[in-house]
């Protein structure tokens, strides 16, 4: 019987065998592909201070010095050994014994990961953090954890151990864009490391286990209980005495933070981001990325351009930009008056008409430096205010009608997508533009209907709008139904095309000069024309009476001529505003971090109080 028993069970097996070893062979096939392409990645990085990017505003005025990384590498004989040992016994005590990750730590972690149904400990080596730090996400799946232990195991073949601890102490992040353990030396304490005292250095090593945690600028309390922890571990491995622990650790800390120009964040942290856009455009990333489906090689070049961004930007670099510093101190603060002292958000950018230059920029209700950047950072569904761009615009273009041709405004759908009018308001037959200055939804589906998804999107895809992805082209798109939505930044962009009918992707970087002054980045300045004069004519038309009698009653400008759009999305979670002047193009977006309703503030019109405002 235990014969026949063990015959069956043998037999029930062979299909389990069978899978998972069809697994197996997949596995390795993709194992053998990560080694290659980790070892194309894997390189011992030239190890160099950094120099600042200094940000000059529309007059040639510095008005912010940036560091992508404030870095003073040094060499590993260069830094104090109780440096050394408060790392160690922190964070990897087998460090000098293992192969790149320690197997019985990984172990407790997966147990301890089990009974939490998620990846809670990692079992991290300091190699394994080094992989992290330079090479992956943070990330806790365990796709990326393999990914980490193939890099890990790689490092340690690649390199000695004293080269892996000298890269993991001066590439280890110490909060407030500081990087390695020199630099923070002399941004903490303006010395040098060799010139701290134990309390001192304690202090600072302490921070990068949780850099927002123990961030000394903004949580000193937190900093100073793990400094106190990090002085016990000299403790119990008898590297100083129990009295000596006390002493380290009633000794006072006092920072002596490094100062540097920083103004306008909002505009600043923009101007980064766009700064990285463009060397990806300029050094041909972004093309090579956007054409490549294979997750891991878009993965790996992804990497690649963080490298080369970061060797550039280490050199340093001065970043010309459109920056018009008064409107932009005077933008921040009437729209931070006109936001209620509630949870309310807003975002806005502003263009400047001549030039198509971003010349002030609005992240967020007093924004800090490395907030959430709400102008470019948080697409949001756009309501009404897309139409101009998705039905109206292309309508004009691809046929004959005027302002005054006939639509119908009664019950419409397009298969189950049967969207209401404002205020369950149906409507015979109507001007096209009495829909447009109304915004009847069912209008504008007929019309998007009758030009069709595909010639609309090739319309669309002409902008910037980068959150837009291939199963937005819907019916829904006709009235600003996005899987993500769009930014106000996208927005302004896209309605700059109004201003003449061409288009020119708008920037605040008008150039990127080395530390010699040769010119090494910027845009190219060739415009497209997007819509006939016939058509910019009708949609500025359209916009003006808008403002005039229709959805837009409140706006106003000094400049001889506004146009604009609103946009109200489902359940009053958004408000939109975006138009132009005979000066600036501009688009405003209201509404809360969490989306909730707005309903009960919507006769304050507050994001027309913002438009009136940054646009005069």
């Amino acid at each position: 019987m235990k014969q026949l028993f063990g015959y069956i069970v043998i037999l029930c097996s062979i299909p389990i065998l069978l899978l998972i070893g069809n697994a197996a062979w997949k596995e390795m096939a993709k194992a053998e592909q990560y080694e290659q392409l980790i070892k194309r990645s894997i390189e011992l990085p030239e190890v160099t201070s950094t120099s600042p990017i200094t940000l000059y505003d529309a007059n040639s005025k510095i008005f912010s010095e940036e560091y992508t990384e404030w870095s003073q590498p040094l060499a590993l004989d260069e830094i104090p050994e109780i440096a050394k040992q408060l790392f160690i016994y922190s964070e990897d005590e087998s460090f000098y014994q293992h192969i790149g990750f320690d197997v019985s730590a990984i172990a407790r972690a997966l147990i301890a990961n089990k009974s939490e149904q998620s990846i809670q400990q990692g079992g991290s080596t300091i190699t394994q953090q080094l992989v992290r730090m330079r090479y992956l996400t943070t990330d806790k799946t365990y796709e990326r954890k393999l990914m980490e232990l193939f890099y890990a195991y790689e490092i340690e073949k690649s390199f000695s151990k004293d080269e892996i601890f000298e890269m993991y102490l001066n590439e280890m992040y110490f909060s407030n864009q500081v990087y390695g353990i020199g630099a923070a030396a002399t941004f903490y304490f303006n010395r040098p490391l060799s010139k701290l005292s134990i309390a001192e250095i304690a202090f600072i090593s302490a921070i990068p286990n949780n850099p927002s945690l123990y961030d000394p600028v903004v949580h000193f309390e937190n900093t100073k209980s793990r400094q106190e922890r990090l002085i016990d571990k000299l403790t119990e491995h008898r590297v100083i005495t129990a009295d000596e622990a006390n002493t380290f650790k009633n000794k006072p800390i006092q920072l002596n933070i490094k100062q540097k120009a920083q103004q306008y964040p909002s505009y600043s942290t923009f101007v980064l981001q766009e700064l990285k856009w463009l060397i990806a455009e300029q050094t041909g990333y972004r093309e090579k990325i956007d054409n490549t489906s294979d997750k891991l090689e878009k993965e790996f070049l992804q990497l690649e351009l963080q490298k080369k961004t970061e060797a550039i930007l280490r050199q340093g670099v001065h970043v010309y930009t459109a920056l018009q510093p008064d409107k932009q101190r005077q933008d921040e603060a009437a729209i931070n008056q006109i936001l209620p002292k509630t949870d309310l958000q807003a975002s806005a950018t502003i263009i400047d008409n001549e030039t198509r230059e971003v010349i002030s920029i609005f992240g967020g209700k007093n924004y800090r430096k490395h907030d959430l950047h709400r102008a470019f950072q948080s697409p949001r569904q756009p309501g009404s205010a897309f139409k101009p761009i998705s039905v109206f615009a292309p309508y004009f273009e691809e046929t004959s009608a005027t302002p005054y041709s006939i639509v119908n405004g009664g019950p419409y759908c397009v298969g189950n997508f049967c969207p209401d009018n404002y205020g369950r308001i149906w409507y015979n037959n109507i001007t096209v533009e009495t829909a447009f200055k109304n915004s009847i939804n069912t209008s504008a589906l007929r019309l998007f209907n009758s030009i069709g998804v595909d010639t609309a999107f090739r319309y669309i895809n002409r902008f910037n709008f980068e959150s837009i992805i291939e199963k937005d082209r819907t019916f829904a798109a006709a009235l600003g139904g996005l899987t993500y939505g769009v930014t106000s930044l996208e927005m302004a962009d896209a309605y700059s095309s109004f201003i003449d009918g061409y288009y020119l992707p708008v920037h605040s970087i008008r150039k990127v000069t080395d530390l010699t002054g040769e010119t090494i980045f910027s845009w190219s300045h060739k415009r497209e024309e997007i819509w006939s004069a016939s058509t910019t004519k009708t949609m500025r038309s359209l916009l003006n009476e808008t403002v005039a009698t229709g959805t837009g009653r409140g706006l106003y400008s000094s400049s001889g001529y506004i146009g604009a759009k609103t946009g109200t999305t489902n359940e009053f979670k958004d408000y939109w505003v975006a138009g132009l002047t005979n000066d600036y193009t501009a688009a405003v977006w209201i509404g809360y971090d969490q989306p909730r309703s707005m309903e009960a503030i919507e006769r304050a019109k507050i994001h027309f109080s913002i438009f009136n405002a940054i646009t005069e």
